[in-house]
């Protein structure tokens, strides 16, 4: 019985970790870009790209009603996207 319990709290507990690190990766990018307000080293393509994949992730989660997919990807949508708004008000070659 034991081996049961386990199994699910691992799992959950990989599942809680991989969303953490997601979410948290895209802090020390907004930091340097709001020290530095200067966003000319961030690839435009790649977060519209990483954006739209959060987003298609979301509606997914939606489809399937997973609400650990909907959460930890929405986290991960607002901090990329926060990346994104910043590239385009800090922007210096634009």
């Amino acid at each position: 019985m034991g081996a049961t319990l386990a199994a699910p709290l691992v799992v959950s507990a990989i599942g809680t970790a991989a969303a953490l690190l997601s979410i948290t990766s895209f802090a020390p990018q907004i930091v340097k870009i709001w020290r530095e307000k200067d966003a000319s080293s961030v690839s435009l393509r790649t977060y519209v790209v990483t954006v739209a994949g959060f987003s298609c992730w979301i509606t997914y989660g939606v489809l399937i009603k997973a609400w650990p997919v909907i959460a930890s990807n929405t986290a991960c949508l607002l901090m990329s996207g926060a990346v994104l708004v910043l590239k385009w008000r800090f922007d210096r070659r634009g």
